[in-house]
């Protein structure tokens, strides 16, 4: 099965959580793509935080190393742009108050793009087909 992280993913990864033990389990049993915006989403959490950059590259070259990176193309904005708006009024249908933002748009595309499923714990996509959520 073809596995998509997404940055909530990889952060639990990283904070060794009961989740990112779930995360791990799914990283030695499947074939792992990560979208090229995740690697900024990760950086810039860790950024924040005040992660030294050694850490931060130590981090993303570890997530290169460990799926296969997408980028996205014209043709894929377009998707990823309808995926936002469908996840726009998916938030909104379950009461979230905080807006997906276009990070979330091209995730949900390339899952859908690689016939994959996304592995999150992002409330965004709580209850969509292409998702395994592990968050309670």
């Amino acid at each position: 099965m073809i596995i998509v992280l997404d940055s909530w993913a990889w952060i639990e990864y990283f904070s060794g959580s009961e989740h990112g033990l779930i995360v791990k389990d799914y990283l030695e049993k499947h074939q792992i793509i990560t979208p090229n915006i995740v690697l900024l989403e990760i950086a810039g959490k860790y950024a924040r935080e005040g992660f030294n950059r050694e850490e931060i590259l130590k981090r993303l070259l570890f997530i290169i190393k460990k799926s296969e990176i997408i980028d996205f193309d014209h043709e894929l904005a377009v998707e990823a742009a309808e995926c936002l708006i469908e996840l726009r009024k998916h938030a909104k249908k379950q009461g979230i108050k905080q807006r997906p933002g276009i990070a979330d748009g091209l995730i949900l595309a390339i899952t859908r793009k690689v016939r994959g499923k996304l592995l999150t714990g992002d409330k965004h996509f709580k209850g969509l087909r292409d998702v395994i959520f592990i968050k309670r």
